[in-house]
């Protein structure tokens, strides 16, 4: 593959251009006419799909289902919770006209679904019987994002879903908090092989009219934060101006408890990163859209039979077995770069059959997180391939974990701890629980608090910043 086809920067020298080039050469994305905006080429949909797809299997099993609401919603709805209201503001698109009349009621372009959702949830609820109302939307979100954009990490535009969820009660909305949290965490760990921290958000970063935030945070190569999901508990701050109450079993009347939670394709780009090489994309197998590229080797045309034969009936094989196989089958392009197309789109195995192999009753494999080659009998391949794509897949995760390990760091000193932030990495200390505190040292080091744990931890020296009294051990990083 020619070199400027092929991936032309290394990771470890310009993170961000070999970020880009990934996205692009691999056909994950491309670049939309208008800034701020990307094109999901079928590559990446086909990723998003395998998403998608697992988090919506995993949300109907416990009791969820799919909903649509419009994607214009009235100023006079976004601005019943008002905190909400004044921290989308920055962000929001407006539609002013419909043709040439001006609008009386300007339209939001949905930047989150909460108000429209729930002007409706407010007429749907009318007794305990009618909850829990457990309900999630796939569709896109708009937020203005102008400044600075990056594939995938932060658009204009990106794809997602949203859950929204009632409940009777502030216990049960806090159990539908943690059930979605662990849901997330089942997807990045198992399914996306990348570890995340757990824990929740300080009041000064949680979701804008919240009650609290939880989160799920990953450490990205160049030592930046990336937050991979959150769920929030909203308490009762939407339900109250929006009306949303029940008769309960006492017959009276009470305001329901809410939840809203929400995982982007901004996961995506947390895989690109994460795993990415010089090469190229490396997708963990369950999250490839393609397990297996079959690649035929030969050199005379008496050859190309037999082997087309052979390559067919593995591949067929594979299929049978529930294995995502593709056979690469063009004729006007040489195995050489086939092997390096398919490396840069990070396809986790590569099946080689040559007329040898056909010879010795064997199959080649190449595995494309070590590039490892191995021969395996002819009558094995289902089982061998299966157990090397789990090993892959524990390799991603473990190598993943290592790198997050290393990267997590203890101090009790301000001085050590704006030194560590030239490393990156997550750092641990001790925070006095004021919010002043917390903005001045975002303000000094471009660092903030990513995640309280959820266990409390043993509180080992004063603020950090301040020298005051601690209250929590927190976590900070940089972050995206």
């Amino acid at each position: 593959m020619s070199k400027d086809i092929g991936i032309t920067v290394k990771k470890a020298e310009n993170f961000s251009e070999w970020y880009t080039q990934i996205v692009t050469k691999a056909g994950l994305a491309d670049y939309a006419g208008i800034k701020g905006f990307m094109v999901l080429m079928p590559y990446g949909y086909s990723i998003w799909e395998r998403i998608r797809e697992f988090i919506d299997r995993r949300i109907k099993k416990e009791g969820h289902k799919n909903a649509y609401f419009p994607a214009l919603i009235p100023e006079s709805f976004l601005r019943k919770e008002a905190e909400h209201f004044s921290g989308f503001v920055p962000e929001v698109f407006w539609v002013t006209h419909a043709g040439d009349e001006p609008l009386s009621d300007r339209l939001a372009v949905r930047p989150t679904s909460e108000t429209i959702a729930y002007d409706s949830y407010s007429r749907w609820i009318k007794s305990w019987r009618d909850l829990p109302l457990l309900l999630n939307f796939w569709n896109s979100v708009l937020r203005a994002e102008i400044k600075m954009t990056k594939p995938f990490i932060r658009t204009s535009e990106y794809l997602w879903q949203e859950g929204h969820t009632v409940h009777a009660t502030k216990e049960e909305a806090d159990r539908e908090v943690m059930l979605i949290l662990g849901i997330y965490r089942e997807l990045m760990e198992d399914m996306l092989a990348i570890p995340v921290l757990a824990g929740r958000k300080t009041d000064r970063d949680k979701f804008v009219g919240a009650l609290y935030t939880t989160t799920l945070e990953a450490l990205m190569p160049d030592g930046k934060a990336l937050q991979m999901g959150t769920s929030h508990n909203l308490g009762q701050n939407f339900s109250i101006p929006f009306g949303i109450k029940y008769v309960g079993k006492d017959e009276n009347e009470h305001y329901a408890w809410q939840t809203s939670w929400g995982a982007s394709w901004r996961l995506i780009g947390a895989a690109i990163m994460v795993h990415g090489d010089d090469k190229g994309l490396v997708l963990p197998p369950k999250v490839a859209p393609i397990q297996i590229v079959a690649i035929p080797i030969y050199y005379t045309e008496d050859e190309r039979k037999p082997v087309y034969e052979e390559i067919e009936e593995v591949s067929s094989l594979l299929g049978q077995e529930g294995f995502a196989v593709h056979v690469d089958d063009r004729e006007q392009y040489t195995p050489g770069w086939k092997f390096n197309e398919w490396e840069m789109k990070g396809v986790p195995l590569r099946i080689e059959i040559g007329p040898r192999d056909i010879e010795k009753k064997q199959v080649t494999l190449v595995r494309r997180d070590t590039f490892d080659r191995i021969q395996i009998a002819r009558e094995r391949v289902v089982e061998e391939t299966g157990k090397i794509l789990d090993e892959m897949q524990r390799n991603l995760f473990q190598r993943a974990k290592g790198f997050l390990e290393a990267k997590t760091n203890t101090t009790a000193s301000y001085d050590e701890f704006k030194r560590m932030l030239e490393d990156g990495g997550f750092i641990k200390t001790c925070w006095c629980g004021d919010t002043g505190c917390e903005a001045q040292i975002k303000d000094e080091t471009g660092a903030d608090i990513r995640l309280i744990p959820f266990e409390r931890e043993k509180l080992f020296s004063k603020c950090v910043r301040c020298g005051k009294e601690p209250q929590e051990v927190a976590y900070f990083a940089r972050a995206y």
